[in-house]
């Protein structure tokens, strides 16, 4: 028996489905649903979001929002007309090429650019701290309800306990305690983590607003078939659910390496009533039967792999996604080792002071040449999925 408190959850809690077809699958959640699935909400919802447990929690995370947008309308635009002034006197303007190297060596002793930076990862630290405080403080009615979950229906959990985290994996992105493997809260954590990123940078996703519209735009092969799909890298399975939510009749996979993020994703389908199933899995390594999936994807996943792994989740792509189906991965423009300067100070401060680990490496990659490389053909003049990001519709060569 595994610890409650491990990574992986109780290894009996696991639906070891391994491939299955829907059908199978879905007996084994029909089997264990029976036993009840205990929702654990103290303060109630607002829609599909879960309130926090506590009137402190929401305050505090209310704060570090608040100041998340302050400091993104004020002390980040500070910040950005210092960068102009250092590029003035460097006789450079905005739009100028440049480096990551060259980029630092401009800006990594200008005091506004400085305290801008600190003062964000002050505030993301208390942002996760105080998540993580909740969550570990009250861990066993949180456990009590992942653990009934992981027996409940309607869709099937898969946990790995012996699956041999991938060293690229355990950094703690985003500088989230334990990263995506290492707290047992790791799920519950980024999912409120990350509506207050959302709130900062692109708009509301508080009830999986961006999640649900990403998955509504995604094309389908040219005869329609949508019967199977795969959510490659899914976190805590917003997409994953969406992607259900737009195609009921479909067998809809979501996998990732992080055992507590497919654990945490699980229990809020099962809480929506939405029968999307959830595998701890590898994206490079699916373990699905070749040219099973209709449509692949992923959401933003790629920018957080190594180069390498990159290039092999797109080769699994192209195992398991069948001669006509559709992938469409979702995430950053890249390409090129130079940027504008602008662009680049974003790119280098994420990565600096937000643990993007893999960026450069992403960056680096021209990903679609990439994925036309792997036995897909890119469908040109589609509208990117979600605004602002690369719109890659690639078709499955025959």
């Amino acid at each position: 028996m595994i610890g409650r408190r491990t990574f992986f959850g109780a290894a009996t809690a696991s639906v070891a489905l391994g491939g299955l077809l829907q059908s199978q699958a879905a007996e084994a959640a029909a089997a264990t649903a029976k036993l009840g699935f205990k929702d654990y909400e103290p303060r109630g919802a607002l829609g599909r979001l879960e309130r926090f447990g506590t009137l402190d929690l929401e305050g505090q995370q209310s704060f570090t929002e608040g100041f998340r947008l302050m400091h993104r309308k004020l002390i980040r635009a500070a910040s950005n007309q210092a960068l102009d002034r250092v590029l003035a006197r460097n006789g450079l303007d905005p739009t100028t090429l440049v480096t990551k190297e060259e980029l630092i060596a401009l800006v990594e002793n200008e005091p506004a650019i400085n305290i801008a930076s600190k003062a964000w990862l002050a505030n993301q630290l208390v942002t996760w701290k105080t998540l993580q405080n909740h969550f570990h403080q009250h861990a066993d009615r949180y456990l009590t309800e992942m653990e009934t979950a992981d027996r409940a229906g309607p869709g099937a959990l898969e946990l790995d306990p012996a699956l041999d985290i991938p060293q690229y994996a355990r950094h703690e992105i985003h500088i989230q305690p334990g990263g995506y493997v290492g707290d047992p809260f790791a799920g519950h954590m980024y999912h409120y983590g990350t509506n207050s990123f959302y709130v900062g940078t692109i708009g509301h996703n508080e009830q999986d607003e961006i999640h649900r519209s990403t998955a509504a735009a995604l094309p389908l092969p040219a005869d329609g078939r949508v019967k199977r799909i795969l959510d490659m890298g899914c976190g805590v399975g917003q997409f994953t659910v969406a992607l259900q939510e737009r195609f009921p009749e479909a067998e809809v996979w979501g996998v990732d390496v992080g055992g507590p993020m497919v654990r945490y994703a699980h229990m809020r389908a099962c809480d929506l009533g939405v029968g999307a199933n959830f595998a701890q899995r590898l994206a490079e390594d699916t373990k699905f039967p070749d040219g099973y999936f209709d449509l692949t994807t992923s959401y933003i996943m790629h920018h957080e792999l190594p180069a390498h792994i990159t290039r092999a989740v797109i080769a699994e792509a192209a195992r398991v996604t069948r001669p006509g189906g559709v992938y469409y991965p979702v995430d950053f423009l890249s390409g090129g080792v130079k940027s504008t300067a602008r662009s680049m100070y974003g790119r280098w401060w994420d990565h600096r002071w937000n643990n993007e680990v893999w960026s450069f490496d992403y960056h680096g990659l021209d990903f679609s040449a990439e994925i036309g490389q792997q036995h897909f053909t890119f469908v040109k003049e589609t509208p990117a999925a979600l605004r602002g990001f690369g719109a890659r519709h690639f078709i499955r060569n025959a």
